[in-house]
């Protein structure tokens, strides 16, 4: 059972997301500004966040940019009637691995919600525990954790940098397009016009100092094994 954390200042909002999550056997957990949120999380171990943007108090994005530099923190969903690009990619500048906007439809929330929770497995009773780590190119990821140590050091990274890297070492030695990694890492179908994917490469090659990652001009990345 995985525990959901829903943000948003409207309470029928709320009510319907508990039950109808609660009903497909996820924990539900609510708060109705961002400052609750960030208080929930403090004290509560959370899978995944829904998040709205305009709330009082603490806006959604500050609420993403108060867990970026917590490095360890859940996959953000962002639900929002916010229609405008910018807010959309800033948005997801500042670590949600998506963006559903309102009015929505329950049954798309929900696999979106299952394709994010599926990227962190769960060490399972009696075994499976070896699914839990990504290891290459002197690189180890945590999945369930979300923690990477490379060369024996700990880095920490932003949801949104953990993501890209652990799509690119399951991929290892092949060529991950850009049109790939935003829709897989960022769930875009469309191409929002941005460096989005350059700007979190820039980011991730910085903190992990040089890893075996390659640019192929005009197509995508590579993770080397080396």
């Amino acid at each position: 059972m995985s525990r959901i954390l829903a943000v948003d200042d409207e309470e029928r909002v709320l009510a319907f997301l508990s039950r109808y999550l609660g009903g497909e056997g996820h924990h539900v957990l609510t708060a109705g500004n961002g400052r609750s949120a960030l208080d929930v999380l403090d004290r509560e171990d959370v899978d995944l966040v829904l998040l709205d943007l305009v709330m009082p108090r603490v806006s959604g994005l500050q609420v993403l940019a108060s867990l970026r530099t917590k490095g360890d923190s859940p996959p953000v969903i962002v639900l929002s009637a916010v229609s405008d690009v910018g807010a959309r990619v800033q948005a997801l500048d500042r670590g949600a691995v998506d963006f559903v906007s309102k009015p929505f439809h329950m049954v798309e929330l929900d696999a979106r919600i299952r394709r994010h929770l599926s990227t962190v497995p769960r060490p399972q009773p009696g075994g499976g525990a070896d699914h839990r780590y990504l290891a290459a190119g002197g690189v180890r990821l945590d999945l369930d954790r979300r923690r990477v140590r490379i060369d024996g050091r700990e880095v920490v990274l932003s949801p949104r940098e953990f993501s890209l890297l652990a799509h690119l070492m399951r991929r290892r030695g092949e060529v991950c397009r850009r049109e790939e990694l935003l829709h897989d890492v960022w769930g875009l179908d469309l191409d929002p016009e941005s460096n989005v994917v350059e700007a979190c490469m820039r980011r991730l090659r910085y903190k992990l100092t040089d890893p075996p990652i390659e640019t192929v001009r005009g197509v995508g990345y590579c993770f080397h094994e080396v």
